[in-house]
């Protein structure tokens, strides 16, 4: 499906979340950095896990309020909030004031927005796209936001740690800009036979609320949904430590290493920007070969994919732990970044397929709980790095990963057993 058919509400948000995207990565990547030397290792982790607590509930309540509210509303509320949020991130590292744990309370507020926002993007998507493309669809927003990854962590580099409040406070004008667009070029899409769902509302919050509450728990009733959401959460050990532990790591193991004499001169390479690269090697990778990757995969069974991926999340953690050497780190991106580009537009898929399509938002919402629950959970590694060291930090993770692999297979067995009738699963 070519970017010139789609609806021209998804056209909108393309260019849009494209800015905000390359902005968000200017800083995101180094915020455990940042976290860790302002607050130390252990109260940093603790207090990451503290705010995606915070995360983890507002992504439910986003799914809910897109499916009772519309997904563009959502969507704008939310933009506006994290705009909000960013420049009181800025003002945290102003000249008028100089506080940490002000940028952390603003850090963890644009974590619940974003959370918000999430779960009424991609129901809309599942709305105006059949679901033959949507996987391709998937795809393209994916390689639109990696290739903000390549971008944004190397002007990052630059900037966070020497023009932060500058940095902040254009981040904040993107968020605006973004609900401005999605306001002035995008539509509702919630389908009409939601509409109902709103009078939930008029008998009082608490009945909202419980409403909700029997929602998500007839969801989570579904054993194969279930299963998938566990093994999410146990992947996301893995690749949630691409802007936790792999940024304090690279730092402290490269520190200034030198990678050669190159035309006489020797060139040496900063943690700093070593992290910066590695993040932008991954972008790239994603970026260039997202679609094609996602057209290879489907041709196989999804089980099988979902395996790989983790497997090979697992050997890239395995190798980091292993080694001090850039290059090397360069490899274990590769097998990294491949493993996450298997699965990157055929799971949205497989939960639109499972979702009915009034609940389409809670069920996106629901599926999210394996980035949401296991972004509350995935900070516990950096103290962890205090107790036990880099290299079994790497090594349990990469254990996660591997569980994860056989707990997807399991789901998918369970899946055949269903629909003994699918050529594809």
């Amino acid at each position: 499906m070519r970017i010139r058919d789609w609806d021209r509400s998804l056209k909108a948000r393309l260019i849009g979340e494209a800015f905000m995207n390359i902005t968000f990565w200017m800083f995101f990547p180094f915020l455990a950095i940042y976290f860790a030397e302002e607050f130390g290792k252990t109260t940093a982790g603790l207090l990451l896990i503290l705010s995606q607590v915070f995360s983890v509930a507002a992504n439910l309540v986003g799914g809910y309020c897109a499916d009772q509210y519309g997904r563009r509303t959502m969507m704008v509320l939310s933009s506006f909030g994290q705009g909000g949020a960013f420049f009181l991130f800025a003002l945290a590292n102003s000249s008028i004031l100089d506080s940490p744990s002000l940028g952390f309370i603003a850090f963890s507020i644009a974590s619940v927005f974003g959370s918000l926002y999430w779960p009424a993007s991609q129901a809309m998507v599942a709305d105006v796209v059949s679901e033959e493309h949507r996987s391709e669809v998937f795809a393209v927003f994916y390689t639109s936001m990696n290739i903000a990854v390549v971008i944004g962590p190397i002007l990052g580099g630059i900037f966070f740690f020497s023009y932060r409040f500058g940095l902040m406070v254009t981040a904040g004008l993107v968020c605006i800009l973004l609900a401005w667009i999605l306001i002035k070029f995008t539509k509702e899409t919630k389908p009409s036979n939601s509409d109902s769902l709103i009078n939930n509302t008029s008998k009082g919050f608490m009945y909202a609320i419980q409403t909700q509450v029997k929602d998500y728990g007839v969801i989570l009733k579904d054993k194969l949904f279930l299963l998938f959401i566990i093994a999410g959460i146990l992947s996301a050990q893995t690749f949630m430590q691409l802007d936790l532990l792999l940024p304090i790591y690279v730092k402290e193991v490269i520190g200034n290493q030198t990678l050669g004499t190159w035309f006489g001169s020797e060139v040496k390479l900063t943690g700093e920007l070593a992290f910066s690269l590695l993040i932008s090697e991954n972008g790239l990778l994603v970026a260039l070969l997202t679609v094609a990757v996602t057209r290879l995969v489907i041709s196989f069974k999804e089980k099988n994919i979902f395996f790989v991926s983790s497997v090979l999340y697992a050997v890239a953690m395995v190798v980091f732990s292993l080694f001090d050497s850039f290059w090397i780190f360069i490899l274990a991106m590769a097998i990294f970044t491949f493993g996450e580009l298997m699965t990157v537009g055929i799971q949205q898929s497989f939960i639109s397929k499972l979702a009915p399509e009034h609940m389409r938002g809670q069920y996106f919402a629901a599926a999210s709980l394996r980035y949401t629950v296991g972004r509350m959970i995935a900070p516990i590694s950096i103290p962890m790095t205090v107790w036990f060291g880099f290299f079994w930090t790497f090594m349990i993770i990469a254990i996660l990963a591997v569980v994860s692999a056989f707990v997807y297979y399991f789901m998918f067995y369970i899946f055949e057993q269903k629909n003994t009738a699918s050529p594809k699963i």
